[in-house]
């Protein structure tokens, strides 16, 4: 796996950091307000207009200080922007550069925050042509089972990692000017391949969800199962945090990521096949010793945040 860290001088001094007009966040959500709080610390954009599907949420941003002014549509705010954020679930990308494209200028930078790569970029490609040279795919590692403009912090990026997956066409300059704009923010950034980001996240970030769904799941639906989780304390509480996030969120996750999930799943039933015929058989001292790698790993894995299990 191929994790790289841009040159030095991509990353901008303060003094030097780049400066937008207007900043036109579509999904005024948890990550999208979250970045539109950030810019607006980080003094990186004049004006910052929203946009969302639900008109309350945009007034719920308006009122919060999230944004400066709300859109009737996507493609007003997009508008005349040079800094847009696509914060919407990966499946919407799509459609959504389809709904801005005519509105675009040539210098416009575009950003997502989708938690796959390899459907974004295609899409990308798909429904901007030309323009797709503009588009920088990112996946901020931070966020919450949270959702909602509510709980959008200016924080949430600080230490956090953003992976770039840029494309062929992707210009140097704005590749750099994205690193910019992200590190403007206190993220720290990557670069790897679109292919590369979706089986590594498979592994340690879409399968955790899907295991952690279909867990309490089947806990919840048991004739005891009410019962059963009167008594579930912070364990519960720590394996199943993520069960709570967004499921129309993750189901486009896991229906866009499919192959490389399906992929990790097997090993993890292999892996749970083994632990349990141990179980079985009662060899309780090599059952011990399984435990124990796990433990070791757990303990040699070295966390860069805090959140780097969020979509």
């Amino acid at each position: 796996m191929a994790l790289r860290t841009p040159p030095a001088a991509a990353a901008a001094p303060a003094a030097l950091r780049p400066q937008f007009q207007r900043l036109a966040v579509l999904g005024v959500g948890l990550l999208g307000g979250s970045f539109a709080l950030a810019a607006r610390r980080a003094s990186l954009a004049q004006e910052i207009v929203g946009y969302s599907k639900s008109p309350s949420t945009v007034q719920a941003a308006l009122a919060a200080g999230v944004i400066d002014r709300g859109a009737d549509s996507a493609l007003q705010a997009a508008t005349g922007a040079d800094l847009v954020l696509l914060a919407v679930p990966v499946a919407a990308i799509g459609p959504l550069l389809r709904q801005i494209r005519l509105g675009l200028s040539d210098s416009a930078l575009l950003l997502d925050v989708g938690s796959t790569k390899s459907d974004v970029a295609e899409a990308a490609q798909q429904a901007l042509g030309k323009l797709a040279l503009q588009f920088v795919p990112c996946h901020p590692i931070a966020g919450s089972e949270r959702s909602g403009v509510q709980h959008a912090q200016a924080t949430l990026f600080e230490g956090r990692r953003v992976v770039l997956t840029p494309l062929p066409s992707n210009p140097e300059r704005f590749v750099d000017v994205a690193t910019q704009v992200w590190e403007a923010l206190g993220a720290v950034v990557s670069l790897m391949e679109p292919g590369e980001h979706d089986a590594a996240f498979a592994a340690v970030s879409h399968l955790p969800h899907l295991l952690a769904y279909a867990f309490v799941y089947a806990v919840a639906r048991q004739p005891r199962g009410p019962s059963f989780l009167q008594l579930a304390g912070p364990g519960f509480r720590d394996f199943t945090r993520i069960a709570a996030s967004d499921p129309t969120m993750w189901r486009d996750v896991f229906q866009a990521n499919a192959t490389e999930v399906l992929q990790q799943l097997q090993g993890f039933k292999q892996a749970l096949a083994g632990f349990e015929a141990q179980m079985r058989q009662g060899n309780w001292q090599v059952l011990e010793s399984l435990i124990r790698q796990a433990s070791q790993s757990r303990q040699d894995w070295a966390s860069p945040t805090p959140a780097d299990d969020a979509p």
